[in-house]
């Protein structure tokens, strides 16, 4: 590796933002693959998620949900931006990130099969657009009703036994395999009270969106959909299940090599 290239990839920072459900840990080959090209990478655990003790049926807002990774940035030394990445409802985590903090800490933001809503009040042509539509496969998920059974669900998740079929279709079996185990209760209360409030420079942060082809969780027409109502400064199309980062991790970390090299960044 040149010089220069070696230089350019130690002065970015990756901010891995896993989906709903899962963990910091579902990065693990796409963050071997960019750390032994030089890059700083963290993959931090969202409230409840991975390795966090929080019990996902506690958390009733997006803000509590989102507390890892917002202390993470308020802390950043000063000057310093990250590139965040999101995958699936991650995707809605950077948007809110995107207008909290803006270019003051932010450089990049890059959706992978992710939702990606602008901004405001969460509408009927956005969950037509984001919210997974499985209802081909009958009942799949999984709730708790931790406030009674006559209040809305606390948390959800996808049954154990559809893990394979619809979110790991493509993948490796013994990372479907290693993801079904770690796979917890997504917070249903703290999704369903997503709302952005506008920042002042939002629109300033380059977008990236990577379309995965084969996905049976975020349908192709509704990453279609998402793209033309607010679109990215560039898309990628990737032969891919929901989950690239297990089914198709070396072409997942060339685009991010590609896309983060045809825009100036100096990390600061």
């Amino acid at each position: 590796m040149a010089e220069t290239e070696t230089s350019n990839s130690k002065a970015l920072h990756f901010v891995l933002v896993h989906g709903a459900g899962h963990g910091g840990w579902c990065w693990y080959r796409l963050r071997a693959l960019m750390e032994a090209t030089g890059y700083k990478v963290t993959s931090l655990d969202l409230k409840s998620a991975g390795i966090d003790p929080s019990d996902a049926n506690t958390l009733f807002t997006f803000d509590d949900y989102n507390k890892p990774l917002i202390d993470f940035l308020l802390n950043l030394p000063e000057n310093e931006k990250v590139i965040l990445v999101g995958h699936s409802a991650g995707g809605l985590t950077l948007t809110d990130m995107i207008h909290r903090f803006g270019s003051k800490k932010i450089h990049m933001a890059i959706y992978i099969a992710a939702n990606m809503l602008k901004l405001g009040i969460i509408t009927d042509q956005d969950i037509k657009d984001s919210v997974p539509d499985t209802s081909e496969y009958e009942d799949v998920i999984e709730y708790v009703y931790g406030l009674g059974p006559d209040k809305p669900p606390t948390s959800s998740m996808l049954k154990r036994e559809f893990h394979r079929k619809i979110l790991y279709n493509m993948s490796p079996i013994e990372d479907s395999s290693l993801a079904s185990m770690l796979v917890k209760p997504s917070p249903a209360m703290a999704f369903r009270s997503v709302q952005f409030n506008e920042g002042e420079d939002a629109d300033k942060i380059p977008r990236v969106y990577v379309k995965t082809l084969n996905d049976r969780v975020l349908k192709t027409e509704q990453q279609d959909a998402m793209i033309r109502r607010w679109p990215p400064f560039q898309v990628f199309d990737v032969e891919s299940d929901h989950s690239p980062f297990f089914s198709n991790p070396f072409i997942l970390f060339g685009f991010l090599v590609q896309v983060v090299s045809s825009i100036p960044c100096n990390g600061k």
